[in-house]
């Protein structure tokens, strides 16, 4: 199983902010939209990645003052990024040793969808329910 076949079923909108935003612009979205991350473009170009994580951590050291701040103050700049190509599997590993929840998926320089550890998880279970009924049915059949 691949990103392909994720961003078939879940769509690839993409929800982005630009840089030079507030950290307070990106928690009215991340509420709104109801997402966990964001990521922030310069133009076309994928500049970074902000997460409820991120504000959290700034609220903890900075207080509420760090809301009123730009974006680039709290986002990460290397941002993970995978191709459409890339497997479940592969991804799952990823965010699980880099302990992120949010992969943006790119094709070259281009943007073209962001996937979730949630997204992950929901492909591995229904491929593991597939796997299971094939089961099922064989020894049904033998």
């Amino acid at each position: 199983m691949n990103v392909a076949k994720i961003l078939e079923s879940k769509g690839s909108e993409i929800v982005s902010l630009e840089v030079g935003c507030s950290i307070m612009d990106v928690a009215k979205l991340l509420g709104a939209r109801r997402i966990g991350s964001i990521p922030i473009v310069a133009g076309t170009k994928l500049a970074g990645i902000i997460s409820e994580r991120d504000i959290v951590r700034g609220l903890a050291i900075k207080g509420a003052d760090v809301l009123d701040e730009p974006v680039d103050t709290l986002m990460s700049k290397t941002v993970f990024t995978c191709r459409k190509d890339d497997t479940v599997q592969h991804l799952m590993t990823i965010m699980t040793d880099r302990r992120i929840r949010h992969i943006p998926v790119m094709d070259g320089e281009k943007m073209i969808g962001m996937v979730s550890i949630g997204d992950l998880v929901k492909e591995r279970m229904q491929e593991a329910e597939q796997e299971a009924d094939a089961l099922k049915e064989y020894i049904g059949t033998a």
